[in-house]
């Protein structure tokens, strides 16, 4: 089989994918190393601190040699920059690699086409843009936080056929379950793909959540607590089962807790949004509670929306975020007997 240059990048992407919740706030990459229309080499941002895609492509090639005459794909510009690793672009160099095929160019500042530029002045040939809009959305968390400054913002909630998101009837620790284990397990794999998690305190006092990923295999994203008035219990089990927490409190309000981070609430989206930039988090999925996801989707701080309408009627409590749907911006698929809606932002506002 011809292995044609697109085929070559979404094995690239393919690869990438491998490294999904592992390697922020390094971008997710993969590289592959093809001689005489043969891969000879492949490999994959694994985790953040590791080696980059191309240093384990071309570690995988068994003869050297070869790599004078290859081509490499990868689906994101080779750094040029000494961070955990050596530059990309100096061993690209180094083994004299023919030809260099990219996805995309890195939109952060230290590289943002200077890899490139640097391969070209060292007599590789480079093509750039190759299956750029899905390189580009494999991506999407780190572009958005160089882009617009900020985390990428995904939105989660489960609401009853009847639009609402709890019973009035609710006491506090006790979870009512709208959708079914197969929804909530979904929940708990988005979990693992994010840098962090956000809650308000009410949804801490009345659910009393862990915010773990107890029903999928992966890391547990950092809880972010929104709680002006600093009504936090020690005992909570997000602070039992998490080492690290953000904790939004008012500027106003005494607090003793070392993890507390003191914002204006009159700006808190923007502030916390901002705080969590400054603390290289490249993403955010916030699940609760009403209020909560409401400032985000007022405020149009939003990236993504995916919510579940389960088979249960509740009849009277705390009714679901409002949120516009339409034929253009919305998914519609089916897990067991819930239907989850999966909603994109194209104009989500930058900071």
């Amino acid at each position: 089989m011809l292995l044609n240059e697109e085929l070559l990048m979404k094995r690239c992407l393919n690869l990438a994918k491998k490294g999904m919740g592992k390697t922020s706030p390094n971008p997710m990459v993969g590289a592959v190393i093809v001689f005489n229309n043969k891969i000879i080499g492949e490999g994959y941002h694994k985790e953040f601190g590791g080696n980059h895609a191309e240093v384990e492509a071309i570690n995988n090639v068994e003869n050297q040699k070869l790599l004078e005459k290859s081509t490499l794909y990868v689906n994101l510009e080779p750094c040029n920059h000494y961070g955990k690793t050596p530059p990309c672009s100096d061993l690209i160099i180094k083994k004299k690699i023919l030809k260099v095929i990219i996805g995309t160019a890195d939109p952060n500042p230290k590289v943002s086409g200077k890899g490139i530029q640097k391969l070209k002045e060292n007599n590789v040939k480079v093509k750039v843009g190759m299956l750029i809009d899905k390189c580009t959305n494999l991506n999407k968390r780190f572009f958005c936080y160089y882009k617009n400054n900020r985390p990428y913002i995904v939105l989660k909630w489960a609401e009853s056929k009847d639009g609402f998101i709890s019973p009035s009837d609710q006491k506090n620790g006790e979870i009512f379950w709208i959708t079914s284990s197969e929804s909530r397990q979904l929940t708990h794999k988005w979990r693992t793909e994010e840098d962090s998690i956000a809650v308000g305190i009410n949804t801490v006092i009345k659910d009393n959540p862990e915010l773990t990923t107890r029903y999928w295999n992966g890391k547990s994203p950092l809880p972010v607590i929104i709680d002006p008035k600093n009504r936090i219990s020690v005992n909570s089990k997000v602070i039992e089962k998490h080492k690290k927490i953000f904790h939004y409190v008012d500027k106003n309000i005494k607090v003793h807790n070392k993890q507390s981070i003191q914002i204006n609430f009159k700006k808190s989206i923007q502030e916390i949004l901002s705080n969590l930039h400054q603390n290289k988090i490249n993403s955010v999925l916030v699940e609760g509670g009403q209020k909560t996801i409401q400032k985000f989707i007022d405020s149009n701080f939003w990236d993504e929306a995916r919510y579940f309408v389960g088979n249960k009627k509740i009849y009277s409590g705390i009714k679901a975020p409002k949120i516009k749907r339409t034929n253009d911006n919305s998914i519609k698929k089916y897990i067991s007997n819930d239907i989850l809606y999966h909603l994109v932002n194209h104009s989500a506002n930058k900071l």
